[in-house]
């Protein structure tokens, strides 16, 4: 059995999923994408494509060493983005081939459940309190929200009262036996973020996620030592190497991306490097339904998984949704907010190809937002 062929495909509402076919018709789907940047993830993909044509599929860890070190210059979020979304498409070939999940290949399931969170808002706090309804009322024991839009360097005490506010309201509506996690998106410098950690604190966040710009990850000891807020970050993270700085500054949660940090043999590997530390995996997935496939293919697996991002309902999604490209949606059916695990081959979905080519022929353009300061500055977005 040898690749045959490489396709990627633009499909709104900002996904690039690729798919990966075998000369005996097996194909495989994974979802190589940066935000924003999908076109130039597209051509990464197809130039790692010609190490994989005419190759064993089933040699997936020779194939990851080969796509990120045989070129001289490695690493970054293009690369590793067109990385992992072959290797998830390697891996779903495999679970086809043997029959078996990934998670059965991976080592087998460690919990029958995987609980998840949904995306409530926080830029903006006009619905907060209904939007945290919606999603109690659909069964979700979790929420993650933004802790505020566009910050001043040093925020204001309106500023840092209106975050304590939003996330005060929000606890209100959850109760003490569910959870929020708040999101400051790296939009708050250092100092901000250790005034506002004191002031949440009492609220019990769940985790506090990116309190800094992944390059300030310098500044996170000090911050994990300020006080008792776990702290979360990896999502603009690639690799062990850079997460092994953040774990020993001794963050709480890890969150690397299923579609940016190499896809799932590099996550796994991310998750046993943090279990070391005592640190839980949260993976980062505000995308599609293969990327978040293959998050939930993981995250059976792993020991010290915590609780995983979904999509469904999220702002992003104006164009399409998480099931608009699957052909059955029972893996994304969450009870009582959580997803059960299947054990359907690969990675446990069936794409709905023809929806897949025809969104293609349409592509899109998803940029994300430019902000600015009032005084004309550039802002963290």
């Amino acid at each position: 059995m040898k690749i045959a062929r490489v396709e990627t495909f633009l499909v709104p509402p900002r996904w690039l999923f690729c798919r990966v076919e075998t000369d005996d018709g097996v194909v495989g789907w994974g979802e190589p994408v940066v935000e924003g940047r999908a076109e130039v993830v597209r051509g990464a993909v197809d130039v790692l494509a010609e190490h994989l044509l005419g190759q064993d599929p089933l040699r997936i860890q020779d194939h990851w060493q080969v796509l990120t070190k045989g070129g001289f210059y490695r690493g970054g979020p293009v690369l590793s983005s067109a990385v992992a979304g072959l290797d998830q498409a390697l891996w779903d070939i495999a679970g086809q081939v043997y029959g078996a999940p990934v998670h059965a290949l991976l080592g087998g399931p460690v919990r029958d459940r995987v609980r998840v969170y949904s995306w409530v808002g926080g830029d903006e706090p006009g619905r907060l309190r209904e939007q945290v309804t919606e999603q109690v009322e659909a069964g979700f024991t979790a929420v993650k929200m933004n802790a505020a839009g566009a910050t001043s360097p040093i925020a204001t005490a309106a500023e840092t009262a209106a975050v304590v506010e939003r996330v005060a309201a929000v606890r209100e509506v959850l109760g003490p036996g569910r959870d929020v996690a708040v999101d400051f998106h790296g939009r708050l410098g250092a100092a901000t973020a250790r005034r506002v950690l004191a002031e949440l604190a009492p609220l019990h966040p769940l985790f506090v996620e990116e309190p800094v710009l992944p390059e300030h990850g310098h500044l996170l000891p000090g911050l994990v030592a300020a006080g008792p807020v776990p702290l979360a970050t990896g999502e603009r993270l690639y690799g062990r190497a850079e997460f092994l700085p953040v774990l020993t500054a001794g963050v709480a949660v890890v969150q690397p991306d299923l579609s940016h940090a190499g896809g799932i043999s590099e996550v796994h590997r991310i998750a046993s490097l943090a279990e070391t530390y005592g640190a839980l995996l949260a993976p980062h997935c505000p995308l599609g339904p293969i990327s978040l496939a293959a998050s939930l293919q993981v995250a059976f697996a792993t020991p010290n998984f915590l609780i995983q991002e979904q999509s469904r309902g999220i702002h992003y999604n104006k164009d399409a949704d998480l099931l608009s490209y699957v052909v059955d949606p029972t893996p994304f059916r969450f009870v009582d907010g959580h997803a059960v695990r299947g054990d359907a081959p690969g990675l446990g979905i069936t794409v709905d190809e023809k929806a897949v080519r025809a969104a293609d022929r349409r592509g899109h353009t998803w940029r994300n937002p430019v902000w600015r300061h009032p005084d004309g500055s550039f802002a963290e977005w």
